[in-house]
């Protein structure tokens, strides 16, 4: 076997319809577009949503939620995962910096510190906001909790 003579599957290519070639082929004349009317004439293209005059689903449907544009978006990190970090790495300055270098902030986000888990050893840390039961288990043990102006 080589490459001269691979052949695509039985039945998996067809062949597309020759519109328009005459009245020998058999789709000349109207090529398949029956006679008159804007859906015959080329360019013609139906509205999105247009249901034959029916009230179309996206006017049924109500309209509901709300966006709020001036919400800030946090990354949130747990103080455990922080204890985590600090403990395999030896780093006791925390920072939206070092939590990027490890893979654990994205580039423009937004750094929250959130008070799941314990802290044991005394750390430096700098978020842009810190929930009250995580600036009080980093204070506890002698750290500090520094708020980043955005």
């Amino acid at each position: 076997m080589d490459l001269s003579n691979l052949k695509p599957a039985e039945g998996s290519v067809k062949t597309s319809k020759r519109l328009g070639r005459g009245q020998g082929s058999g789709r000349g004349g109207t090529s398949t577009r029956g006679h008159k009317g804007a859906k015959s004439r080329s360019g013609y293209s139906r509205k999105i949503g247009h249901e034959g005059g029916q009230m179309p689903l996206y006017r049924r449907v109500p309209k509901s939620g709300f966006k709020n544009i001036n919400r800030i978006e946090y990354s949130g990190i747990n103080v455990d995962v922080i204890q985590k970090l600090a403990e395999s790495k030896g780093i006791s300055v925390i920072d939206p910096v070092v939590l990027r270098e490890n893979g654990l902030l994205a580039k423009d986000e937004l750094l929250k510190i959130l008070g799941r888990g314990e802290i044991k050893l005394k750390l430096e840390v700098s978020a842009h906001a810190f929930s009250a039961k995580a600036k009080q288990a980093i204070e506890s043990v002698g750290g500090t909790a520094t708020k980043i102006e955005r």
